[in-house]
């Protein structure tokens, strides 16, 4: 069972499970702070439980979570709080907290999608110099999902992440070497990140050889932006 229709709930669509919910239809925007958003998703989330008693319920949360800018956001204190009501109230559960998933399609405004659009369009990029985002391929999470529902220890929370963050400056340099272009940027000399601890999943990007962090994002460049 698929409950939403985002980027992330469409990786599942052709793998579909009787006994489990993919529930990824939830508040996405870490800048959110309608009241009636975050209370929609809670409903969504104690209906689906509630109807749905003997399922695996997985859930995707956010790596934002680990943010020490967004600590005391609306968006971070209702992600907790839905993560809370799932552990509460679930047999079987399963919570994913994701990063920057990049994949087909998707919100315009996602860092990726915003940074290929600025980029071919010859627009001024502003760069926060000191800022760091980690980016994981969206057929990665679901890999990673559908492998960590397979195992037998259930109800946990995990960090699903690549084993890398990239600083904006990075990430602008591939881009520029994947497009062989010339970046317009504004250098602004401010931006933070943080570190994600990837325990469960570390092993799946040692063993399909995903450690080298330009290859990783190149190939990810290659596969959902070069017909752009």
């Amino acid at each position: 069972m698929i409950v939403g229709n985002g980027l992330i709930a469409k990786l599942f669509k052709d793998c579909d499970k009787k006994n489990v919910i993919f529930f990824a239809s939830g508040v996405s925007n870490s800048l959110e702070k309608r009241k009636e958003e975050f209370l929609r998703e809670e409903n969504l989330i104690k209906i689906t439980i509630n109807e749905n008693p003997d399922k695996i319920f997985v859930y995707f949360s956010t790596c934002s979570i680990y943010d020490s800018s967004k600590t005391e956001s609306e968006y971070v204190m209702h992600k907790l709080k839905m993560e809370q009501i799932i552990k509460n109230s679930c047999e079987k559960y399963l919570i994913l907290r994701v990063s920057n998933a990049v994949g087909k399609g998707g919100n315009p405004n996602l860092l990726m999608n915003y940074l290929i659009s600025s980029a071919l369009s010859g627009k001024t990029i502003n760069v926060h110099t000191k800022a760091s985002r980690n980016l994981i391929d969206a057929d990665d999470v679901k890999s990673i999902t559908l492998q960590l529902i397979d195992l037998p220890d259930s109800n946990k929370i995990v960090n699903l992440a690549y084993i890398h963050n990239y600083t904006i400056i990075e990430i602008l340099e591939i881009i520029e070497s994947f497009y062989n272009t010339k970046l317009n940027l504004n250098l602004i000399r401010s931006g933070s990140g943080y570190e994600i601890n990837v325990p469960d999943v570390e092993n799946f990007f040692i063993k399909n050889t995903l450690t080298n962090k330009e290859s990783y994002l190149h190939n990810i460049l290659k596969k959902y932006y070069s017909a752009k």
